[in-house]
């Protein structure tokens, strides 16, 4: 048993960390449809007995690791649009980080995740997208305010460039394409969105 260093607050953290860090590898190389507890727990170097004290089965590991990533995305979303300059620029941010992210991760995407996981752990996992779709719906009025952006209601539009942003079409192509294929996707929602034209 490894020796706990520090508080045992301090050691969960440390732990869960490692798990994350392995699930995000597996979730990346496998999908979450091949992950188990054990494989996760080997690739953490924690006993497997350790991570069920943490997470009783594969769907409480998934709905922490959502939530562990969701307030990590958040916070690295704020800070970004915010050394953004007007809406056009924080909407072309707020579209390359969910590219970017899409092309990171194998989670299945909505149904498929609805029919993995039990009613409850997929609706604390959908919760996690509404502080997301908030920022854009606030970028999408901030763009309407400044007469950049179309002055349609924010919520349909949000809809809107949220499914154009969740393709995985768009990012599974070879890593040589993936910034231009990323680009052209950016440059898409942002014509969709505009009062005029742009180069």
């Amino acid at each position: 048993m490894p020796k706990v260093l520090g508080s045992l607050a301090t050691h969960r953290e440390q732990v869960r960390t490692r798990v994350f860090d392995a699930l995000r590898a597996q979730l990346y190389d496998r999908g979450f449809d091949a992950v188990t507890l054990s494989g996760v727990a080997a690739a953490a170097g924690v006993g497997r007995s350790a991570l069920y004290n943490h997470f009783p089965d594969r769907q409480a590991l998934l709905v922490a690791f959502v939530e562990h990533e969701a307030e990590r995305y958040v916070a690295g979303l704020d800070a970004a649009t915010a050394g953004a300059s007007g809406a056009r620029e924080k909407l072309a941010v707020f579209a390359r980080m969910q590219l970017r992210r899409l092309a990171e991760f194998h989670l299945p995407p909505g149904q498929a995740l609805a029919g993995a996981l039990d009613p409850a752990a997929y609706r604390r996992i959908a919760a996690h997208a509404d502080p997301i779709g908030d920022r854009l719906v606030a970028i999408l009025r901030e763009g309407a305010r400044a007469g950049s952006m179309v002055d349609d209601d924010p919520a349909v539009l949000a809809a809107v460039v949220t499914a154009a942003l969740s393709s995985r079409r768009v990012v599974d192509v070879a890593p040589d394409r993936l910034d231009a294929a990323v680009e052209t996707a950016v440059a898409a929602v942002l014509r969709a969105v505009s009062t005029v034209a742009h180069d």
